[in-house]
């Protein structure tokens, strides 16, 4: 049975990890920045923006493996509040680093579509050169960096659009239904809408590999904000209609990438685990939160 420490255990893809290993009967510890119960379990406080108080969890637990969904993912907030996105984009995965390569252990680092700057007309690989157009997308790939330099046994592991457990866009539409015949959404931007529930399984694939380095992790196929609401809708059979807004009509502080899909190139390359179509992968997580 292996060892597995969770950072950021309380967002929606910690939440996921933990349910997807409690069902494969793993040894798991769980870390947020507070203490909170998830399904009964308590968490540890930890703040991986500490050393040694990172450090200190991270010995006294010994684990194989370490998985940091940690992060600070308010995109427009990190624009106003660098020096704390930094710390926890950046300094914490470094953190984790020196202690996982310090105890052989195994570090998960969980990126994003942001480190590139949008540019491309076909999606971006893995080889694609980086080129962050904000404070999130700098500060995250100062985190990748750090893992990358420091640790001997490492997966980084960039995703997109994520939704699951908690507040996400999902859940911020289908509540709009409820007091609004329409909304206006974004169509000039394009990813991919992810699942935490498949990138969960696609951590706990690689897990189980030696095949340490970079990868992409999305669903397949890609879509606009807009018609991922279009479809939303028409899975939940709402009538609220979507508006097509360009992003010049919604101006947000942070630049957001006109183009961030990502090509899961290497995961493919493995051949033993596929991500599901974005769609499909939609209609589990409907099925599963609202009982559609």
């Amino acid at each position: 049975m292996k060892k597995i420490l969770i950072t950021g255990a309380n967002g929606q893809l910690g939440r996921e990890l933990n349910r997807l290993f409690a069902d494969h009967k793993q040894d798991i510890e769980l870390l947020n920045t507070e203490v909170v119960s998830i399904e009964e379990k308590n968490i540890v406080a930890m703040d991986i923006t500490d050393f040694h108080q990172t450090r200190d969890v991270i010995i006294n637990f010994m684990p194989d493996i370490i998985i940091n969904c940690a992060a600070h993912t308010a995109v427009d907030v990190c624009e106003s509040d660098k020096e704390n996105a930094y710390r926890i984009n950046a300094v914490g995965p470094k953190n984790l680093s020196l202690a996982a390569k310090e105890i052989s252990a195994v570090l998960v680092q969980v990126s994003t579509d942001y480190v590139f700057d949008g540019n491309s007309t076909k999606p971006y690989t893995e080889e694609s050169g980086t080129n962050p157009q904000s404070v999130y997308g700098e500060t995250k790939l100062e985190g990748e960096k750090f893992v990358g330099e420091i640790c001997e046994k490492y997966f980084i592991i960039r995703t997109a659009w994520l939704y699951g457990e908690g507040k996400n866009f999902v859940k911020t539409m289908l509540r709009l239904s409820e007091s609004q015949e329409e909304v206006r959404v974004v169509s000039d931007q394009f990813g991919t809408p992810t699942s935490a529930k498949e990138l969960s399984k696609m951590i706990i694939y690689l897990m189980n590999t030696n095949a340490y380095g970079i990868y992409h992790g999305t669903c397949e196929g890609s879509t606009s904000w807009a018609d991922f609401a279009k479809e939303i809708y028409e899975q939940a059979k709402k009538t609220t209609r979507v508006i097509p807004i360009t992003t010049k009509e919604y101006p947000t502080p942070a630049k957001r990438p006109a183009y961030s899909v990502l090509e899961n190139k290497r995961l493919k390359e493995l051949g033993g685990f596929t991500m599901k179509d974005w769609k499909d992968a939609l209609t589990e997580y409907m099925e599963e939160v609202f009982d559609l």
